[in-house]
């Protein structure tokens, strides 16, 4: 397989699935020409077309509430909006329109949308622009929530949002853009809804998403030195979320560890411990532990950045706090 970054792999699912199926088109800001502003999109414009890779106004609101609509009527726009944090003004457009017309309509119409968005921290963007708000999505129902951390993931779960007939939130760390893995040049997909072991252990469940995962799995690296075997488990999607593979995990293990950008107060960490206490207490021989930001806006600063973010040295913290 060719070694690609998480960047080309998204650009090779887009590239894909719009050769695939001529109903795919993209919109949002920037996105043609100029290749958006991460450079997800570069060279789609000029294969593809202005008609099917739409430059919009700077206006969440129309981007959201126009893919609704098209997907409403057949096709399957990618939409993408620059930052996550925007969202907010597109509130009504995906948790009111997007989520609940296929459930409003008796399943006469579905809404085939998939809605990419860039967030999180670590590249001095300041409060307004690097939050992680996965957490937001998890409590709508009509919405799938995928949050893939590796190139190989992010390409073959990208492939089925867009194929996936419910609207899909797709949300993309900015600091996994550059990282590298083997990718399949051809195309694939992964099913929404299935989790991954991405480090197999015997001691100590971590259940890690997005960046963190590869804090995670540095934090493995090191506590495996003190003797302590880690296994770190990737939901990739937080909805659905993978409940059976992180219970095994735990029964196997007995003793968790959930890590994640978000803030931890309210974060999903907490929707996958309550989970874990209803359906597994008995198998725990420590409380659970979360890892996550500090309920606070992101800071400017690069060393206030950098100590805000949990990393490798905050989760061994924690397993060894229960280990």
């Amino acid at each position: 397989m060719a070694e690609k970054t998480y960047l080309q792999a998204l650009n090779d699912a887009l590239r894909h699935e719009m050769e695939h199926d001529e109903n795919v088109f993209i919109m949002g800001e920037d996105v043609g020409q100029f290749g958006g502003c991460f450079g997800v999109t570069q060279g789609l414009y000029d294969a593809f077309g202005k008609e099917r890779v739409m430059d919009t106004p700077i206006t969440e609101s129309a981007i959201v509430g126009a893919a609704a609509g098209a997907a409403a009527c057949g096709l399957r726009p990618v939409a993408e909006l620059m930052f996550v944090d925007f969202i907010g003004v597109s509130m009504d457009q995906l948790f009111n329109q997007a989520a609940k017309m296929r459930f409003m309509f008796g399943g006469k119409t579905t809404v085939p949308m998939t809605l990419r968005m860039p967030q999180g921290a670590g590249i001095g963007a300041a409060a307004q622009h690097s939050q992680c708000l996965e957490s937001w999505f998890m409590n709508i129902p009509g919405l799938k929530v995928v949050i893939p951390s590796t190139p190989y993931d992010a390409k073959g779960l990208l492939t089925s949002a867009i194929r996936d007939d419910n609207p899909v939130v797709f949300l993309e760390h900015k600091l996994l853009y550059g990282v590298s893995g083997e990718v399949p040049d051809e195309s694939y997909t992964i099913e929404i809804g299935k989790g991954d072991v991405k480090r197999e252990g015997t001691d100590v469940t971590i259940v890690a998403t997005s960046h963190t995962v590869h804090a995670s799995l540095e934090a493995a690296r090191q506590l495996e030195k003190d003797g302590i075997s880690a296994e770190v488990i990737d939901p990739r999607c937080l909805l659905p979320l993978d409940t059976d593979l992180i219970v095994e995990s735990v029964k196997k293990t007995n003793a968790l560890v959930i890590a994640h950008e978000a803030v931890q107060f309210a974060g999903p960490g907490a929707e996958i411990a309550a989970m874990v206490a209803e359906e597994a207490v008995e198998y725990l021989d420590a409380p659970i532990k979360r890892v996550g930001a500090p309920f606070c806006p992101v800071p400017f600063s690069p060393p206030l950045e950098q100590h805000y973010i949990p990393g490798a040295d905050n989760i061994v913290s924690a397993v060894k706090a229960i280990r």
